[in-house]
């Protein structure tokens, strides 16, 4: 006997089924064809493309010093806070936090959230939070709110890859402007302002920035929201960094210094707690004269609700991991600066090679004068030859769409800081040639 197909509907009186008008006919295939979506074939995170291309077989004779991760936690030198730890204890001790959470978070959590951001300059309540897995869901959420198919985004060059990754996979054009070496970071205004169209709809700023470790001053804040300001056009403001900037140095939210645009702040725990496996990251809404107004709130709640919010435990724990002790922060940065230090002060005597200090965060720029180095096309043939003679891999800056520099992470140990500093000397002598009499620059 032929089976039936049925279409469910569903009222208030329940589910009821009536016979599908021609379904098994309208369903039938002549052969299989299953095929990737145009969103899986168009994401690509340019640094797995950069880096799974190249060849890194490591000396033998030299242990692996890898400068290249952004995680904190690799070399186990940089443990978060026991009362970090002791919070999560306790919210799985507890058992209320084995469930689903609201897709938007406890209202608890975002209120402890609100609490710990709040000032009088942008305010915060819970309403004005949503919790998120990570800091990187919370830019998805915000560019897929902010942004449709033909829009465009603007990006710092050299800037994270993940934005790239997310707006083109989503149909959406990502505009470069760049970021000035020269200027210690600052950004490109007059570039930035350039690129700006009427399809440009969101202004995206890293402060303090990866790959860099530069912060903008509240200056050169003021005039990038008053670049946004003149076009209206919101900015997404990547702030995962904020608190780790470096003694002498301050780094006011954009939020804080803004009085007409409105700001999406994405942040988490992964950096200032040293915890990016628990996945706990936040967008703060600052809606400056209610231009997101209800629908960009009821937005980002439809978004959050396509997986089943952040990781429940996690939110339980959030009111203690957040007031972990201020010595916690400060050694964390105190720390971060003396490798920054050290990494600067010994590649700044190496030929051919131009540190650039940071300011914050937990990265080091280096350039490359290529000129110096005949043996190499490029900072990925330069990164790649530097892994296989002297086992250092630094991530090449091509990655971050800027090429003839590498980046350093600086969250390793010291005396591996030291070493790796100090085979990075050895491999550039080895290759370095001065220019010569008849070089003409280009």
């Amino acid at each position: 006997m032929e089976r039936q197909s049925y279409l469910v509907q569903m009222n208030g009186n329940g589910v009821h089924g009536k016979p599908a008008v021609n379904a098994k006919a309208k369903s039938r295939r002549q052969r299989w064809e299953v095929k990737p979506s145009d969103m899986a074939n168009n994401t690509l995170n340019p640094i797995r493309a950069i880096v799974d291309g190249m060849k890194l077989t490591p000396n033998p004779d030299k242990p692996m010093i890898a400068l290249s991760i952004g995680d904190p936690t690799v070399f186990g030198n940089l443990p978060t806070d026991e009362t970090v730890r002791q919070a999560l204890k306790d919210a799985i001790d507890s058992e209320k936090y084995n469930g689903y959470a609201p897709s938007v978070g406890y209202l608890k959590s975002r209120q402890a959230v609100a609490n710990f951001y709040s000032c009088p300059e942008a305010p915060l309540e819970a309403e004005d939070v949503i919790l998120t897995s990570g800091c990187s869901q919370a830019i998805d959420l915000a560019i897929s709110v902010l942004c449709n198919p033909g829009d465009n985004i603007l990006v710092p060059c050299p800037g994270f890859s993940l934005y790239k990754t997310l707006a083109v996979s989503l149909g959406i054009e990502v505009k470069l402007y760049n970021l000035l070496p020269e200027k210690s970071w600052e950004a490109d205004l007059q570039h930035m302002e350039s690129l700006i169209d009427e399809r440009t709809s969101c202004l995206i700023v890293t402060n303090p920035s990866n790959p860099c470790g530069s912060v903008f001053s509240k200056e050169h804040l003021q005039k990038i929201l008053n670049v946004a300001s003149r076009h209206c056009v919101p900015i997404l403001a990547d702030e995962i960094y904020t608190d780790l900037v470096f003694p002498g140095c301050t780094s006011p939210s954009m939020a804080s210094l803004s009085s007409s645009v409105p700001i999406l702040s994405c942040g988490g725990l992964a950096k200032r707690w040293l915890v990016p496996g628990w996945r706990m990251g936040w967008i703060l809404i600052h809606d400056r004269n209610n231009i997101f107004g209800s629908e960009i709130r009821q937005g980002l709640v439809k978004l959050s609700q396509r997986i089943l919010g952040a990781c429940s435990v996690v939110q339980g724990a959030l009111e203690g991991i957040l007031n972990a002790p201020q010595s916690f922060y400060n050694n964390t940065i105190s720390f971060l600066k003396s490798n920054s230090q050290i990494c600067f002060n010994e590649l700044s005597t190496v030929p051919g090679l131009t540190p650039i200090m940071p300011s914050g965060a937990m990265y080091l720029m280096v350039g490359i004068d290529m000129g110096h180095f005949p043996d190499f096309k490029n900072d990925v043939d330069f990164t790649e030859a530097l892994v296989t003679e002297q086992s250092v891999f630094c991530l090449p800056a091509s990655a971050f769409e800027f090429p003839n520099y590498f980046r350093i992470v600086v969250t390793v140990p010291e005396h591996l800081m030291v070493e790796a500093c100090g085979r990075i000397r050895e491999f550039c002598q080895r290759h370095y040639r001065p220019r010569s009499s008849s070089y003409r620059p280009i």
